[in-house]
């Protein structure tokens, strides 16, 4: 419940400032595989709720978009939930001359045999929500126990810090998306020429939809 959240904005061209222009009365509804419709409400300006909707495992969303005389549509499947089983504090040794101690989270989970994942993990410490990208799929390792590091080679954990891990289950869609925008993201000024991950939308819309389930454990670094 209240998870349903839509941002909504025109794009600006790549060497201008990331100042983005929200785009205001828009109409915006989702409807899932069922029949079952729901419309978003704007508020605040650029942003679209609705505290009804919850993603339902195997049920596929689709939500359109209609704009300035323009309508868009992007589709969304929702994988089954998968539990995080344990969080594990660990570290590594950086820096020249001096060793820091760069101190992260690993994720200790059992991935569905059978069964094609993709996760996304949000790490949010102290309550901040980090902007680092962390995905992982099953490929090679379909139905086992996997272990993934969340590591911020630019900052670290301190003792106290407490920190919550959402592991969401997202779909095929997702994941090429995310991957790609921290392709992107990862290659900096390498980037001859820039580009755009893939897109979920049609009709030109720049953007992401992923309807997704999500469970989550805390951890304090010690």
């Amino acid at each position: 419940p209240n998870s349903c959240v839509v941002l909504l904005s025109k794009t600006v061209n790549f060497d201008q400032t990331n100042i983005f222009t929200v785009v205001s009365s828009a109409n915006i509804s989702i409807i899932d595989n069922l029949g079952n419709t729901w419309t978003l409400v704007e508020s605040p300006p650029g942003t679209y709720t609705n505290a009804a909707i919850q993603a339902v495992s195997g049920r596929t969303y689709t939500m359109t978009v209609a704009s300035q005389g323009m309508t868009y549509t992007a589709i969304s499947s929702v994988p089954s939930p998968v539990n995080i089983d344990t969080l594990i504090e660990d570290s590594l040794n950086t820096g020249f001359g001096t060793v820091t101690k760069n101190i992260y989270v690993e994720v200790l989970f059992n991935d569905p045999v059978g069964i094609a994942n993709y996760y996304r993990f949000v790490e949010v410490v102290n309550g901040y929500t980090k902007t680092n990208i962390f995905l992982a799929n099953d490929f090679l390792r379909d139905g086992e126990t996997i272990t993934d590091n969340l590591i911020n080679r630019d900052s670290t954990l301190n003792p106290g810090d407490s920190v919550m891990v959402y592991l969401q289950s997202i779909d095929t869609n997702a994941f090429n998306y995310y991957r790609e925008f921290n392709q992107l993201l990862n290659r900096g000024g390498q980037l001859a020429t820039p580009a755009n991950p893939t897109n979920d939308f049609n009709n030109g819309a720049l953007g992401e939809f992923s309807a997704f389930t999500v469970r989550s454990k805390t951890i304090v670094i010690h």
